[in-house]
């Protein structure tokens, strides 16, 4: 598992993206329970992930996060990586981002991509 925390802060709402290795619907949810286990993540507003599987199946989650999940899995599939899970997690700050949530959404897994390389 790996965690990028503080990938960035927009009026009070910060953002972190994790993900690893997953090969089934099973182990993404899996992974999301172990990241719930760290206090700070299970107490996040949103934590929204996707996966591509080898198979072609996809499976997203927006988690109160409309359209999050979505953006995510577009990510993947563009950058063909599949069965691994990409979890991008905010934690609300107390005002209305509005579209510019979708732009952090993207911006946490550009981050994420390139750390993978």
């Amino acid at each position: 598992m790996k965690i990028m925390t503080n990938v960035l802060t927009d009026k009070g709402s910060k953002y972190a993206v994790s993900g690893g290795v997953v090969v089934s619907k099973d182990a993404a949810n899996a992974f999301i329970k172990q990241l719930k286990r760290n206090k700070k993540f299970a107490k996040a507003t949103h934590n929204t992930w996707a996966v591509l599987l080898a198979d072609g199946t996809q499976i997203k989650a927006d988690d109160g996060e409309g359209g999050a999940g979505a953006i995510i899995l577009r990510m993947l599939e563009t950058a063909d990586l599949r069965d691994h899970i990409v979890v991008v997690t905010r934690w609300y700050g107390g005002v209305h981002l509005g579209g510019d949530r979708f732009r952090h959404v993207k911006t946490c897994v550009d981050a994420y991509l390139g750390e993978l390389g």
